[in-house]
């Protein structure tokens, strides 16, 4: 995840860059193109980022619930005097 967010923001003041560098040139590059590039290459960090976390948030949701069955299970099995010293 830190990487990610490394390189979003490494991408976003290199296109900064290269934006101020092609207003500054006297003679008209094209930098256009390459700005472009690098915007979808952030939207695309950007996106996988956003998945990564909605992927580790429904991991954490289902151990939560699969924790709280367990507790529900172990403490009926005491409160009965099931308890077998497992």
């Amino acid at each position: 995840r830190e990487s990610q967010v490394e390189l979003r923001e490494h991408i976003d003041s290199l296109a900064t860059e290269l934006c101020r560098i092609n207003e500054d040139q006297k003679v008209a590059l094209d930098l256009d193109p390459y700005v472009k590039k690098l915007l979808n290459a952030r939207r695309r960090v950007v996106l996988g980022l956003t998945g990564d976390f909605c992927r580790v948030q429904e991991r954490l949701r289902r151990l939560n619930h699969s924790v709280a069955k367990e507790t529900v299970r172990r403490r009926a099995m005491l409160e009965a005097g099931g308890y077998q010293g497992k």
